[in-house]
């Protein structure tokens, strides 16, 4: 079995030798913008489906009782998507709200797309409950409001 090896942060090839950078190792240069990408891409379907979500009120509740979910639910629903979403967006209280959304995910998965017609839905479920995971355990980045906190003291 072979170990991991980590190489520094900003490795530089010796004179004249390779380039190429195989283990992406300049990624690192713009770990803080790229996380709030990451952020953003990740948060952008719950702030999106929170918002639509209190709008469509009566036939989200529909929508969850036909899967046996009790709609008196739909305000944690809401609270979690648009709220966890505004949080992991903004990097505050990202790793809470990342655990928070990665069960979440999960638990959609099992209760709205078991079914066979729902296989892309139930898949894209789990990806994104990994990559919340991902987030939890790796934190936010240096973009963010929990780094600038930490920062300020």
């Amino acid at each position: 079995m072979s170990q991991a090896r980590h190489t520094g942060e900003h490795v530089t090839p010796p004179a004249g030798g390779p380039t190429f950078d195989g283990d992406l190792n300049f990624l690192s240069r713009f770990a803080g913008p790229l996380m709030l990408l990451a952020r953003a891409m990740l948060a952008y379907i719950f702030v999106v489906a929170g918002v639509s979500y209190i709008g469509q009120y009566a036939g989200v509740v529909d929508y969850m009782q036909s899967n046996g979910v009790d709609g008196r639910l739909l305000p944690l629903v809401i609270l979690t998507e648009l709220g966890g979403g505004l949080l992991v967006l903004v990097g505050l209280k990202t790793r809470w709200a990342a655990i928070a959304l990665f069960g979440f995910c999960l638990l959609t998965a099992l209760f709205f797309h078991l079914g066979a017609d729902q296989t892309i839905h139930f898949r894209k479920n789990v990806a994104m409950a990994g990559g919340f995971l991902t987030l939890a355990i790796l934190g936010p980045g240096a973009w963010s409001l929990d780094a600038w906190r930490a920062r300020a003291g």
